[in-house]
């Protein structure tokens, strides 16, 4: 049977961006698109559409967003509430960015805007000694675009740490038995493109007042590890079909 892939969408890119690159759901759906050709994916607009039941897709993903935890938008404790029951009921989640922040809060953990400023350009991060199994197309550590200044600044109960460097301790989470968890999250965005990252810090720059400096010192040219990390999303949001 075709695992059904459920993706939950808690934010909207600007229109010329959305044009030219996709939606955050058009750019996950590409990417587990082409791991797994046969799945048929569930999407959902959190923002203006009711949320589906866990058991409408065997597994979910939840996007970034330009909103952050803290701004506790309506939609949000519900959207917790959601994942919660997901988790419970074993039903695999994969949290990206804003997906792996809401994650942690639902499941016990603290947000805050880092102290240690933005967190932005091809970051490196460098996995846990005994990295799960599952962890091996990654080999010892994973390159991946970033742009965020919130992040995990407290670990929920249960979430074993899979990746982290000094700016940002708890990059890679996952929840339950690591070697085969309920869930997992990474705050860094492994299914942005280079052409995707520098048109989303040029409109930063742009329409939010980011520091042109600081967008200048972001590398963007390093190579990135996005394939792996689509393998292993698909395996596992697969893993229950």
């Amino acid at each position: 049977m075709a695992a059904r892939i459920g993706i939950l969408e808690t934010g909207h890119l600007p229109p010329a961006l959305t044009e030219a690159h996709g939606s955050f759901p058009d750019m996950f759906q590409r990417a587990l698109a082409a791991q797994r050709p046969e799945a048929r994916f569930v999407r959902v607009d959190v923002l203006s559409e009711p949320l589906p039941d866990p058991s409408d897709a065997d597994g979910w993903l939840v996007t970034g967003s330009r909103h952050g935890v803290r701004d506790a938008l309506p939609w949000m404790a519900p959207l917790m509430d959601f994942l919660r029951t997901c988790v419970a009921a074993e039903r695999p989640v994969v949290g990206v960015c804003f997906g792996h922040q809401i994650l942690a809060e639902a499941l016990g953990g603290r947000v805050e805007k880092s102290t240690r400023g933005w967190g932005l350009g091809v970051q490196h991060y460098p996995l846990v000694a005994r990295a799960p199994a599952w962890m091996a197309p990654l080999g010892a550590a994973y390159a991946s675009h970033a742009v965020h200044q919130d992040q995990v600044e407290r670990l929920p109960p249960g979430a074993t740490v899979l990746a982290g460097t000094a700016h940002c301790p708890y990059a890679a989470l996952a929840y339950g038995d690591p070697e085969r968890p309920t869930a997992m999250s990474v705050q860094s965005h492994p299914e942005f493109d280079p052409s995707f990252m520098r048109a989303l810090i040029d409109m930063l720059v742009d329409d939010r007042g980011l520091d042109p400096a600081l967008a200048e010192r972001a590398v963007l040219d390093h190579p990135v590890d996005n394939l792996a990390w689509h393998q292993i999303w698909a395996d596992f949001l697969a893993s229950r079909a």
